[in-house]
């Protein structure tokens, strides 16, 4: 059965280090001898604001208690974002099952252009420029899975370097690795991101 709760990520406004939304609530029924007997599972997403972010999902026949289950898992399920300043350091695209996601770099002032799970995922992993895109399926579960999938897929150029045991200068070059020092530290840079791990030369 349909929720009759609104799907617009809100948050559940407890106190907390985290920042918490509400992606769904979906009441469903289990048929049994008796009738019918009513519970709700609820999706919700977890993250710090500074590249600390997860989702869970929740049930119990009470809606606080399906909220209360679903922040707890997520917790348990946090991921760490690697992050250019306010936005990725490269573009990603992925498919997971009927989900087709797109991240992109964002200059900064360009803020979060993205609607619905996907939203709730941006912001509270602390993401405040970026550009998304998602096709194939309206189901918020598989949309909040696909893009935490795509934010693992995320690395730096540093950790590109690393993996390679170069510096970063031999990756992406010298004004470009300058650039990133410079976004890292906090400072506004529109430089164009380094390439994904898979478009850098070996």
């Amino acid at each position: 059965m349909g929720s009759r709760y609104p799907q617009r990520p809100y948050s559940t406004g407890e106190r907390s280090e985290l920042a918490d939304r509400v992606v769904r609530v979906n009441r469903v029924a289990k048929v049994v001898k008796g009738g019918r007997k009513f519970s709700f599972s609820a999706l919700i997403v977890v993250g710090d604001l500074n590249g600390r972010v997860g989702a869970g999902i929740g049930k119990a026949r009470e809606v606080t208690e399906a909220i209360r289950k679903g922040m707890e898992v997520a917790k348990r399920n946090m991921i760490t974002v690697p992050m250019v300043g306010t936005t990725i350091p490269h573009e990603v695209r992925l498919k997971l099952g009927s989900a087709r996601i797109m991240l992109k770099p964002a200059a900064p002032g360009t803020g979060v252009i993205s609607g619905g799970a996907m939203r709730a995922v941006i912001e509270t992993a602390g993401i405040k420029d970026i550009l998304t895109k998602s096709h194939g399926t309206n189901n918020p579960i598989n949309t909040v899975r696909a893009t935490l999938a795509a934010l693992q897929q995320l690395r730096t150029a540093q950790q590109v370097a690393d993996l390679r045991s170069r510096e970063v200068e031999q990756i992406v070059g010298r004004k470009l690795a300058s650039a990133y020092r410079r976004a890292e530290g906090g400072v506004a840079t529109t430089a164009e991101p380094a390439a994904t791990p898979a478009e850098t030369k070996s």
